[in-house]
């Protein structure tokens, strides 16, 4: 096995790690809050794009117009959400969390990052230097991979 082989491996099973935990993560913290999975990413979008129009949501959650609506509404109706008319057009509407919303999605981030707490906690400092270049590195290479792949044109 070459170098290159062994560290496409280990980066498959941190992803495998990474991912599993980070499923039962979230389907445990959607179930005690009394969300489905669907609105959860819902929030998730909004968290991280705050504000939004249900044209955008819809598109990048790859869900249609009015079941993205729907899903809207009654996070609304729960006071995560807030949905205001854009003053350029009254037929669009501009999502935002809430407070209440986002100390929700807040209180789920820092619930998963335990687990990455006790991880470090357990690494040398010789070690952490050595994971944070490594993780450095292959962020900026995921994100590079990411924007070329959102923004296509921008890399011709």
């Amino acid at each position: 096995m070459t170098f290159s082989s062994e560290l496409t491996e280990t980066i498959h099973t941190l992803m495998d790690v990474i991912t599993t935990r980070s499923i039962q993560e979230r389907s445990h913290f959607v179930k005690v809050s009394g969300l489905s999975l669907p609105q959860f990413g819902i929030l998730m979008y909004l968290y991280y794009r705050n504000p939004s129009g249900i044209s955008h949501l819809s598109e990048d959650l790859d869900v249609s117009a009015a079941a993205a609506s729907q899903m809207v509404e009654r996070l609304v109706q729960n006071g995560l959400v807030e949905r205001t008319e854009d003053p350029n057009n009254r037929r669009a509407k501009h999502l935002t969390l809430t407070p209440k919303g986002r100390d929700l999605i807040e209180t789920g981030m820092a619930t998963r990052h335990i687990w990455v707490d006790a991880v470090v906690e357990r690494l040398s400092q010789d070690e952490c230097r050595q994971v944070e270049k490594g993780l450095d590195i292959l962020a900026r290479y995921l994100q590079q991979i990411q924007d070329e792949k959102q923004h296509p044109e921008k890399t011709k």
